[in-house]
């Protein structure tokens, strides 16, 4: 496509002599805008597919990935319901649940919290969070022995065996009215999961003792079923309401993990998509640059395009060289900012807490960011599009300077030479 003599005349054309000086650093700062754009862009999406992977799997962790919920009140006579669910292909766990909103007060302080009751099998079972245990141990989770989180022990100043009170909404009726539930429970365990939301404002609790405590007798708030491929859940969903029609004596509404958290989910797609669409900018702004400078260096050409258009040069050819030096600009830039942007997406936490170090600022809060550390997952899918995208912005930005090359009448531009 491209001929040896048009590649060595676009190749010299891009070595400037001493009074072409500021073509060149244009063409310079054309390439380092690519190579910078194209790094900020894999970064920043890197650490948004990482902050969305990580917070994913640790509230999919945390929470079932389908809901089973009662119409008015609790659930009750679930047995086989239950025994229906676990047997549905892909369904992995089902795992009945009390939950119930309370105000918890320890020795210092009080605060609103969500009670999660469920067996201590299960919250054994639940790996996100049975592995985070940092006081106490959960083999002393049961009976009135219950797990908090590490920041609502150390807000409400609590310690393993010491007591935290729980006070209900759900009111008790009696003969002089309606009464709150107040009962005081032993902390048996403290875990940390990293997430500021569920340390902070979570209590789990014995099944058995949530469903004493908030009066719900037998009966349970839901049923949690877990699945093996919670991004799909299309099959498993219309499985799961056949089998609750067909089983349960009451009316059940079904909630997906989606749905539970859909302000969240629909909060990091909008914030993703806007990032992308800011940050593809800044590689508009280089194409501009590259632009710019082919315009320049076009004019400044323009009796060494006469002279190759005199020595048998055609149009073609001549918008070819043109075309080449700005598309080096563009590969090259590209090629950097990759390179660059990879690197540093794959140390971004090594990076991270050499800066911390240096500075002695906190560079990332847990209390904002719910995660301890900084994430970064590549998806080479990403970088491909973010690759195609800076290639055709950078050759499309070479087209019209090229054009003009070729429009050049030879005799106009010796004119005065």
């Amino acid at each position: 496509m491209f001929s040896p003599f048009e590649i060595m005349v676009a190749s010299r054309y891009l070595r400037s002599r001493r009074r072409e000086g500021f073509i060149s650093v244009i063409s310079w700062f054309s390439l380092l805008g690519i190579a910078l754009g194209v790094a900020t862009l894999i970064i920043v999406m890197a650490v948004m597919n990482g902050f969305r992977a990580e917070l994913f799997s640790r509230i999919l962790g945390l929470n079932g990935h389908l809901n089973l919920y009662a119409q008015k009140g609790s659930i009750t006579h679930y047995a086989g319901l239950e025994d229906a669910l676990k047997n549905i292909p892909g369904v992995v766990r089902v795992t009945p649940l009390v939950e119930g909103q309370v105000l918890v007060s320890g020795p210092q302080g009080v605060g609103g919290a969500m009670v999660r009751g469920m067996a201590p099998a299960d919250l054994k079972d639940r790996s996100v969070l049975s592995t985070k245990v940092v006081l106490g141990s959960l083999d002393d989770y049961g009976g009135r022995g219950v797990a908090i989180g590490l920041r609502m022990a150390e807000r409400l100043n609590l310690k393993v065996g010491g007591k935290i009170t729980l006070t209900s909404p759900r009111g008790m009726q009696t003969a002089f009215g309606t009464i709150p539930r107040v009962q005081a429970f032993t902390v048996a365990a403290v875990y940390n999961v990293g997430i500021y939301e569920f340390d902070n404002g979570f209590v789990f609790m014995p099944l058995s003792a949530a469903q004493g405590f908030f009066g719900m007798g037998k009966g349970i708030s839901t049923l949690e079923m877990r699945v093996a491929r919670p991004q799909a859940l299309r099959g498993v969903h219309a499985d799961v309401v056949a089998a609750a029609d067909r089983l349960s004596r009451q009316p059940l509404r079904l909630l997906t993990w989606r749905q539970a958290h859909a302000s969240f989910v629909n909060a990091l797609d909008v914030e993703r998509n806007v990032m992308f669409l800011i940050l593809t900018l800044m590689i508009v702004v280089a194409a501009f640059n590259i632009i710019s400078g082919m315009i320049m260096m076009v004019k400044d050409k323009g009796p060494a395009i006469a002279i190759l258009r005199s020595m048998g040069a055609t149009r073609g050819a001549v918008m070819r060289i043109f075309f080449l030096s700005g598309a080096f600009i563009g590969v090259a830039g590209t090629l950097a900012g990759v390179a660059l942007g990879v690197a540093f997406s794959l140390n971004i936490e090594e990076i991270r807490q050499f800066l911390q170090g240096l500075t002695g600022a906190n560079l990332f809060s847990p209390e904002i960011y719910f995660l301890s550390q900084l994430p970064a997952r590549l998806d080479w899918g990403e970088v491909a599009q973010v690759v195609l995208m800076a290639l055709g912005l950078s050759f499309a930005a070479t087209l019209y300077p090229s054009w003009r090359a070729a429009r050049l009448d030879p005799v106009e531009a010796l004119r005065y030479e």
